[in-house]
């Protein structure tokens, strides 16, 4: 409604409303209250963003991001190309390596009640902490039915990451790139008499070189000097606008040793919101009763 009243789409047109950002922006947050007020509640959250779009130091750090957004997205392709191509190093020398962790969700049905009667069987050979006559086994260090569930479950808990290419990446994707030395932190420890220790060694550490030291830093590196130089370039705006006449440019030093202080000059003389006022008189007056002067800025405003 501020759009339409401020006459802009007499002057300049539907389109240029349906193109102005602030419009959007504004229309965006009412689309977010609507489904705040008849879908659900937490969608207000969103609204809270709206201190991102208020204070300038905030929207500086969404601006490091989108300024050099092509840089950034350059040199993650970059990344995303290493990692394909150790991924597929991974899947065709060190696919036994990929032994990942995992936490399965609980089964409620572990231990059922009626069990057929091999499996009772089975289930007492493997579970019962009783000797088993005629087995070579000393009786006096049975293992535990608790450390044989245990173990089995710590096997079961473990899985194969890289039986497939893509399977591969998503490996390599997911956890080289989140932890701190890449992905050798995640993959199976290899002992030093195996034939692929020393191939392995270089696996990890150049995959630690060349994406996390290398490439990341890099992502960091842009985004990082991006926000230095809009911090600065916010200072050097404030520092102009506190040491500079907004009308003429005239600078403090200027009014050193005159009749006429910096401070008087910029309230008294070249009031910007004067001119201002000036600006919104041309503008709502009727052409045909300007003045010399009036007629001269009203061309000039045009």
């Amino acid at each position: 409604m501020s759009f339409v009243g401020n006459c802009g789409t007499f002057t300049r047109g539907y389109k240029a409303m349906i193109m102005d950002v602030e419009f959007l922006y504004h229309l965006l947050y009412l689309l977010i209250c609507a489904l705040g007020l008849f879908v659900h509640e937490f969608f207000y959250s969103l609204l809270l963003f709206d201190l991102v779009y208020r204070e300038e130091t905030l929207l500086n750090v969404i601006k490091s991001v989108t300024r050099n957004g092509r840089s950034i997205i350059l040199t993650a392709v970059l990344a995303l190309i290493l990692v394909y191509l150790f991924s597929i190093v991974g899947y065709l020398f060190f696919k036994d390596d990929f032994i990942l962790e995992v936490d399965k969700l609980p089964n409620e049905t572990l231990l059922p009640d009626h069990t057929e009667p091999g499996e009772t069987m089975t289930g007492e050979f493997l579970y019962s902490d009783v000797c088993k006559a005629g087995s070579s086994e000393n009786c006096s260090s049975v293992i535990p039915s608790d450390q044989l569930i245990a173990e089995e479950m710590e096997e079961e808990n473990k899985e194969h990451t890289c039986e497939t290419l893509l399977m591969c990446i998503v490996t390599v994707l997911s956890h080289g790139l989140r932890s701190g030395g890449g992905v050798g932190d995640v993959l199976r420890k290899p002992s030093k008499e195996e034939p692929l220790f020393a191939a392995r060694v270089i696996y990890d550490l150049l995959f630690f070189f060349m994406v996390i030291i290398i490439v990341l830093n890099l992502i960091f590196g842009v985004i990082i000097d991006t926000f230095a130089d809009l911090r600065s370039e916010k200072q050097k705006k404030e520092e102009i606008l506190k040491t500079t006449c907004f009308i003429c440019g005239l600078e403090r030093d200027k009014f050193d040793n005159k009749t006429v202080t910096f401070e008087e000059h910029i309230k008294e003389e070249h009031n910007m919101w004067h001119y201002l006022c000036f600006i919104v008189l041309v503008k709502v007056k009727d052409s045909t009763e300007y003045t010399g002067p009036e007629s001269y800025v009203a061309e000039m405003i045009k």
